[in-house]
């Protein structure tokens, strides 16, 4: 008498999990990319949400509307502004220069300081208002 198995082993893979894992990442990353990403033509700057606090060797340079030029409460002229920094950095450990451009300025004023600041070979920290939300 032959007897025969009739019932045969399936080797099968679950997916049905698969499918709901699949569906969370590409939720989450769509999620994220679009939180992610900047609005490229909407700027209004300078505003920050945090106030980190500075280290106690800063120097405050500030340009206002007319493009005058201080270091701390001294006026100074531009062509003047790179001496008078490298006289305030001297002595001081790991100096920071606090930026301070009015908003209404355009970009250039803001680079030609901090390019004294490269040359000067200082860390250049931009000072922004808080956002009132």
């Amino acid at each position: 008498m032959k007897l025969k198995k009739h019932s045969k082993f399936h080797h099968e893979v679950g997916t049905s999990a698969m499918s709901d894992i699949m569906f969370f990442l590409m939720l989450f990353f769509l999620i994220v990319s679009t939180v992610a990403s900047p609005q490229v033509m909407q700027l209004l700057l300078p505003e920050a949400n945090s106030a980190n606090k500075m280290s106690k060797e800063s120097i405050n340079v500030t340009v206002n509307d007319l493009k005058e030029y201080s270091i701390g409460n001294r006026r100074v002229q531009f062509a003047d502004l790179e001496g008078e920094l490298a006289k305030e950095i001297v002595g001081l450990n790991d100096p920071t220069i606090v930026l301070r451009v009015s908003r209404e300025l355009d970009v250039q004023s803001m680079v030609d300081v901090l390019e004294i600041g490269l040359r000067l070979r200082v860390k250049i920290v931009l000072q922004t208002s808080t956002r009132k939300e």
